[in-house]
């Protein structure tokens, strides 16, 4: 508001000065040591408006601010750190949120899988305890066994069954713990390299292009050169 002010007034005192210097030479009253002061004040009044606006330019826009300010680079050694301790913190370093999903989804369904597959493999387990002890009050097997199902005579093979269920989400279990390890390897990777590449140059230069080619290849009966359609890669570095 203040600039606008002073940008106002600069335009009015150099219109009013245009005018009594344009008065004096219609009507010849000012000696010609008057202009030359006009003059003066004019140049002094244009250069007060030229560097208010230069100024306010400078405030305004925002790419004249040092790049010390507008480049940021992060740091691999604190981003590794960050995603090591903190599941998704070296993302949240990098500034790349749209990662976040990824690695807190891998992270919640590790966790989904683990919990289940857990669950299910003391249930069976119990169960074949239960189906291969002396004692007659233990039923939990009944629980895994549809209604009314026939047990007598068959408790040999549901103990195997409940055996290899068993063993089937212990392997499982044991998997989704595998998985969640590689997923956390992985997101501290990603930090890593995200932030050692983050001053990376992929600029136009930088180019791989498939593209078609014609190779000459020496016949074996006589001297002749015969060629060959084929495909060929260019790098341009």
């Amino acid at each position: 508001m203040r600039s606008l002010c002073i940008h106002i007034l600069a335009v009015f005192a150099v219109s009013f000065l245009s005018l009594l210097s344009v008065g004096a030479q219609e009507v010849e009253l000012k000696p010609i040591e008057s202009h030359v002061v006009d003059t003066l004040m004019l140049d002094s009044v244009i250069s007060v408006v030229v560097d208010s606006v230069q100024n306010d330019s400078l405030l305004a826009a925002p790419d004249t601010v040092p790049d010390k300010y507008q480049s940021w680079k992060p740091d691999p050694i604190r981003a590794m750190w960050l995603s090591m301790v903190f599941p998704g913190g070296g993302q949240i370093y990098n500034r790349k949120f749209w990662k976040l999903p990824i690695v807190y989804g891998g992270v919640l369904g590790c966790i989904y899988a683990i919990t289940w597959n857990g669950q299910m493999m003391k249930d069976y387990s119990q169960a074949w305890q239960d189906i291969t002890d002396d004692d007659p009050n233990t039923k939990s097997y009944e629980e895994m066994l549809p209604l009314n199902y026939p047990i007598s005579g068959r408790e040999s093979q549901l103990a195997d069954m409940f055996k290899r269920k068993k063993d089937f989400y212990r392997r499982y279990r044991d998997l989704s713990i595998f998985f969640m390890v590689g997923v956390y390897i992985l997101s501290v990777v990603d930090a890593y390299v995200d932030a050692e590449l983050s001053t990376f140059d992929i600029g136009k230069d930088l180019s791989m292009q498939w593209k078609p080619t014609f190779i000459k290849n020496m016949a074996s009966t006589d001297n002749s050169m015969f060629g060959s359609p084929a495909i060929s890669l260019t790098l341009t570095y």
